[in-house]
């Protein structure tokens, strides 16, 4: 009885239909490669029924942007992009291109019509001139930090200093100190053997080492004449601003500095109006006299 049952069981698993589902994955789910060569990020899927699924590629970023599409690639991949299969090609990558990417593929007459997968993509860039900051001139006993920076390479440079094109080396016995993942050269007080041709040089796994053009520093003597008179002048400018504040208050309390009050203007003298004039007859005399 048992057997019958158990060949009964096998021949149903045989005949019943197995529900499947699209899957998709990456051969190479992280991808390195050179700025401005090819970069292949693979997808392969494998469906039920479906014989035409819908192939997407999406990059993720800040948010989530279409790279192909519909059967055709978005407007900053056409022309150096192509499909094969599911497979994604690159063409001439930047440091742009840098990120995480999905193949999305949906067979809609699946069981489960949708898989995914996700490849990320790393491209490297080689070492660029680095900025230097070396000042023209210091003075003895000062401290100085020379500073260093490539912002470019990727993986993030390293640096070394040279003076007079020879390497620096930090040691137990040396006036400084290097940082070379920040690029910094610090002198604690600096000497006047510390005066050269002082260059940074940036390098990484990627490509070539890079160099800025080598600066002039110049270690000079302090002048203590100039000092000590800087230090007087200083002094007695201050000196002197403070007696004027004393002489200042000392007038306002003792009553020598307030305004006077100006004295009402004199009034504009006006003579007195002129008698009023009366009709005056004319005179007619009546008679002639004669002597």
């Amino acid at each position: 009885m048992t057997t019958m049952m158990f060949k009964l069981l096998f021949l149903l698993c045989i005949h019943c239909p197995v529900s499947m589902s699209v899957t998709v994955s990456s051969s190479k789910t992280k991808v390195e490669v050179h700025e401005h060569t090819d970069a292949v990020l693979s997808c392969d899927f494998r469906t039920e029924k479906d014989q035409n699924p819908r192939i997407e590629w999406k990059k993720k970023g800040k948010a989530v942007t279409f790279v192909y599409f519909n059967n055709k690639f978005t407007s900053s991949y056409a022309g150096r992009a192509k499909m094969e299969g599911a497979a994604l090609t690159i063409h001439s990558v930047t440091q742009k291109d840098s990120g995480e990417y999905r193949c999305e593929v949906t067979a809609g007459d699946d069981h489960v019509s949708f898989g995914e997968a996700t490849v990320t993509l790393d491209v490297h860039v080689p070492p660029h001139i680095p900025s230097c900051e070396v000042p023209h001139s210091v003075f003895v006993g000062s401290d100085l930090e020379l500073l260093c920076k490539d912002k470019q390479s990727v993986p993030p440079a390293t640096y070394s200093w040279y003076k007079d094109n020879m390497a620096l080396k930090v040691s137990s016995d040396v006036p400084y100190s290097m940082d070379t993942r920040r690029g910094t050269l610090k002198f604690a007080s600096i000497s006047k053997v510390d005066s050269g041709m002082y260059r940074c040089e940036s390098s990484n796994s990627v490509g070539a080492p890079k160099s800025c053009v080598a600066q002039q520093l110049k270690v000079i003597d302090s002048d203590p004449v100039d000092i000590s008179i800087f230090i007087a002048g200083a002094s007695g400018f201050v000196i002197l601003t403070l007696l004027c504040c004393i002489c200042v208050c000392v007038c306002r309390r003792r009553g020598f500095c307030k305004k006077e009050k100006k004295s009402k203007s004199a009034k504009s003298y006006n003579p007195p109006p002129p008698p009023p004039i009366h009709n005056i007859k004319t005179y007619k005399p009546t008679q002639s006299f004669m002597i």
